[in-house]
């Protein structure tokens, strides 16, 4: 009988049980610096001896301290170490183009879209769009589909994006994404609609090349507080202006104390995202807690999952990142 998992499993748990699919591996991680949930991921599946795994961040020095994490318990797995500024395109093609350039590696089996950005202040990208949807949504679709051909080389193709529970706070705003250079910017409704981003990316990419074996997956983490995530926030500021927002929008999250998890927990369903077999059924879902969202029970709002919504965002990030890709 297959394990059952809860909002308790550990990251570590799963990956014993999930050793052989990760066995042989090539995986690529975005924003795993130390102290995420992106690091305890990375360092968590090196037990199972994946081949390679490849670690993509703004900062390679605070990388490198991830990888002699890594291989201080595993020696054996190689780490390659790659740089990449999400909220900066052209720093994304070239990211991309060195990626594609490493004929040593001629396929990637899993790109887990980790890094982002919560509720910061009002801020445009040097390309003019809002950096919270920019570098959570902009970004890693550019990135994803420029590293595409690698992906697909994969006998078993996969791409995880981290989205989160978040995205109840904001349907994407079609007329207003840019929150008019600032004039109607709100840190938690900008948060909310790059993580809808994130998982319309999922279920588009599932939609447009599941015939060509590609599987995609989005997923809420839970709430660990203590990440570099949150690094600057104020909460006594910010959790009010959080639940306010909740309020708003009628979401029971509004009147509810957050159910906190560590960061064994939090990086257990990225674990599963990424190896579990059984998603192959399930191709496009959303996750949360180990397992596929349940629309009556969990968070998940359905202007994330609808494939109308997540078509129209293809087409809208194409135009903003001034690129069409077409499979």
């Amino acid at each position: 009988m297959a394990p059952t998992y809860n909002a308790s499993t550990t990251a570590a748990e799963l990956v014993d049980h999930l050793a052989a699919e990760i066995q042989g591996k090539v995986i690529l991680t975005t924003g795993p610096s130390p102290n995420s949930i992106g690091a305890t991921f990375v360092e968590t599946i090196t037990r199972s001896k994946p081949a390679t795994l490849i670690l993509a961040g703004r900062n390679t020095v605070t990388l490198q301290q991830t990888a002699d994490a890594i291989n201080a318990v595993s020696p054996q797995v190689s780490v390659r170490l790659l740089q990449l500024d999400l909220a900066s395109l052209s720093s994304v093609r070239q990211a991309a183009s060195e990626v594609n350039s490493w004929s040593d590696l001629p396929h990637i089996d899993i790109l887990v879209n980790n890094a982002g950005i919560m509720a910061t202040g009002f801020a445009l990208t040097a390309d003019g769009y809002e950096s919270q949807f920019a570098t959570n949504h902009l970004g890693p679709f550019l990135f994803t589909n420029l590293v595409m051909d690698k992906i697909l080389n994969s006998p078993s193709p996969r791409v995880v994006n981290v989205s989160s529970d978040g995205h109840r706070l904001s349907p994407i705003r079609w007329g207003d994404y840019n929150f008019q250079d600032g004039e109607t910017y709100n840190k938690w409704a900008a948060y909310g609609q790059s993580k809808t981003s994130n998982i319309l990316m999922a279920t588009h990419l599932a939609q447009r090349l599941g015939s060509k074996g590609l599987t995609a997956y989005s997923l809420h983490p839970g709430v660990v507080f203590g990440t570099t995530l949150a690094k600057d926030l104020d909460w006594t500021v910010d959790l009010p202006a959080l639940r306010a927002v909740d309020k708003f929008m009628g979401n029971k999250e509004g009147w509810l104390e957050f159910k906190q998890k560590s960061p064994q927990e939090g990086a257990a369903t990225h674990v599963y995202a990424a190896f579990e077999p059984s998603l192959r059924d399930h191709n496009g879902a959303y996750l949360q807690d180990c397992h596929v969202a349940d629309p009556w029970t969990d968070t998940i709002k359905p202007w994330a999952t609808d494939k109308v919504e997540a078509e129209k965002l293809w087409k809208l990030s194409e135009k903003l990142v001034g690129q069409e890709f077409r499979y």
